[in-house]
Formats: C-alpha cells, sequence, structure tokens
C-alpha cells in the first residue's frame, strides 16, 4: 500500500474574501508538485460580544482548522488580511491556542510560510508578514520566503514581497488579483512543497521548479 501524500496546511482568515483567493492560489501552487495535497482551513472571527460563539461550520469556503490540523501537516501557510500593520485578532487568537503544540514540538522542524492582503497599498503588508511569522519561530519551524528568483517581485506595482505573498485589494476589497499577484502566490505554494518534500526524503525530478 502507498503511503499518503504529504499534507500541506493552509490557514487562513478572510474578512471580504481576497486572503481566502489568495490561499487557493496557494493551494493550487501546492498541489502542482507531484506528491503533496494541500489542506485549506480557516478560523471562525473573534466577537467583540461574549456571549457569541460561530457554527460548527462555516457558512461556506473552508471548514475550520483543528488543532489536529496543525499535528499532521508536513508544512503549513498562514494567511491573514492586515489589521493596523498586524494579523487579524481571529488569527491571534487561534495560535495564542496553541500551548499544547508548542510543548510537544508538534510544528518543530516543518517548514511554513505567510500570505497577506491589504484595503491600502501600503497598509502595512510587511508588517502583518511578519507578525505571522513570530508564532511560526516560536513553534520552531522552518520559515520561508519568496526569493527574488521570482522575477514578479520586481515589476509588480500591487502585492508581492520577499517575505511572502500579498494582495492590494483596494478599500472596498474588490480589487481583482493582478498576474503578478497570482504567479507569486503560486509560486509561494509550489516552493513551500517543494521544501516540505526535501525535508521528507529525496524530491522528484518533476517536482523541482527554478
Amino acid at each position: 500500500m502507498n503511503a499518503p501524500n504529504p499534507i500541506i496546511l493552509v490557514l487562513y482568515y478572510s474578512r471580504h474574501g481576497a486572503t481566502r483567493k489568495l490561499a487557493e492560489l496557494i493551494a493550487q501552487g501546492i498541489e502542482s508538485v507531484p506528491g503533496c495535497d494541500a489542506r485549506l482551513r480557516t478560523v471562525p472571527a473573534v466577537s467583540t460580544v461574549a456571549e457569541a460563539t460561530a457554527p460548527d461550520v462555516p457558512a461556506d469556503g473552508a471548514p475550520y482548522v483543528e488543532l489536529a490540523d496543525l499535528e499532521e501537516c508536513a508544512g503549513l501557510a498562514v494567511g491573514s488580511p492586515t489589521r493596523f500593520g498586524n494579523m487579524a485578532s481571529a488569527m491571534k487568537y487561534f495560535w495564542d491556542g496553541t500551548s499544547s503544540q508548542w510543548l510537544s514540538g508538534a510544528l518543530a522542524g516543518k517548514p511554513a510560510c505567510v500570505f497577506t492582503s491589504t484595503g491600502s497599498l501600503h497598509g502595512g503588508q510587511e508588517g502583518t508578514l511578519l507578525s505571522m511569522m513570530i508564532p511560526l519561530l516560536h513553534h520552531g519551524m522552518l520559515v520561508m520566503g519568496l526569493p527574488y528568483t521570482n522575477p514578479d517581485l520586481m515589476t509588480t506595482s500591487s502585492g508581492g514581497t520577499p517575505y511572502g505573498a500579498s494582495h492590494w485589494a483596494g478599500l472596498d476589497g474588490k480589487k481583482p488579483i493582478t498576474d503578478e499577484e497570482k504567479r507569486l502566490a503560486v509560486a509561494q505554494g509550489r516552493r513551500l512543497a517543494e521544501a516540505a518534500l526535501r525535508l521528507a526524503g529525496p524530491v522528484p525530478a518533476t517536482a523541482r521548479s527554478a
């Protein structure tokens, strides 16, 4: 019986859909690598009303993440919209509840990357990406960026950073993802999957990218 493919977890929070679209592109890049499967998961919103609870299943999009998803994954991509140069509270709240996985080292040594979407072009993309790296480093993950071997980093006039894929969604959240942003998101997913396979063993020649 063949062993199951390594699972790469794509974990995101999306308010208006832009970060979700980036997550789907990253998942596309992951699944372009033979031998890897993407698992899309999200987190519930944080309510200002103490009694409010989220439904067990989201109305649309990916299922809510479970801590077991962290333990089962061979790699992790984390995405959030920008909140004043920081990750959204919903994503921070999730990571605040991962002490057991930190104590057990469940994520230590696994590759990870981050991605974001912002309403304004200079609205804190890089600060948000760096903020999401902090819990990953505390968990002992191998945090990866996007190298300048991706030519779109030099030509993009919207999103895209060496810290991770990003998207400029506009103040109304309706700006479409540009071709450069799409290619960078797919490239990031592909790079993450290849790293996970390399850590697990030799990478097939068909899985290598420039």
